[in-house]
């Protein structure tokens, strides 16, 4: 069973249709324990890094989510929901995440062309960098859906596939069974349903 975690940001329905399209066995929910029986979990985000971050602490979801994945459950993070992965973003003030995997969320603004409009947003082809189980049922060049004006940095050995928007900004990345992308899958047509069809075959590994 996959758990979609419900702390108020996020598309719920969109995703657990998306799931429910490939035939895995989903539920929405902020329930520790429905969590902790849960054989994957993702978590989603919309809006800004600061205020999602704080109903995580609030609600007590950040310990679960970092003890969780510490026993080696797959994690994915959409969106936001994967820059809270990180250990801080530079939106709007300094922020903490999750500091499940290292480096830092950063405005796309300091490394694009000042002609380029923000936020990114729109279908862009993906650059994989390196295997992952991930990525295990797309191809080099397969196009996903973009939302966002702040991007990864500093994590260039977690990176998995990157997207080019004037530079190169980091798409999805893993590090050991936690997993991240920048893009929406559940808006990214075949493609995406692919990228959630890998995670949901992920199997729990060994404990960090």
């Amino acid at each position: 069973m996959i758990a979609i975690v419900d702390y108020g940001v996020g598309n719920l329905f969109s995703l657990r249709s998306s799931l429910a399209a490939i035939g895995a066995d989903v539920t929405v929910t902020s329930d520790k324990h429905i969590l902790e029986q849960a054989d994957q979990i993702l978590l989603p985000g919309v809006g800004a890094f600061g205020d999602a971050a704080q109903k995580l602490r609030s609600t007590g979801l950040d310990a679960v989510l970092k003890e969780q994945a510490a026993l080696g459950k797959p994690l994915l993070g959409i969106c936001l929901g994967m820059q809270l992965l990180f250990e801080k973003s530079y939106e709007y003030g300094e922020h903490y995440g999750l500091g499940l995997i290292p480096g830092a969320v950063r405005p796309i603004a300091d490394v694009i062309p000042g002609d380029y409009k923000i936020p990114h947003i729109g279908w862009n082809a993906l650059k994989i960098q390196q295997e992952s189980p991930l990525l295990s049922h797309i191809q080099q060049g397969d196009h996903v859906y973009f939302v966002h004006s702040y991007y990864a940095a500093d994590c260039d050995d977690a990176v998995i596939a990157t997207a080019e928007y004037g530079s190169d900004l980091t798409a999805a990345v893993a590090y050991k069974n936690v997993y991240g992308c920048q893009f929406h899958p559940e808006k990214s047509g075949t493609v995406g349903l692919n990228i959630l069809k890998a995670f949901a075959e992920m199997k729990e590994g060994a404990p960090w």
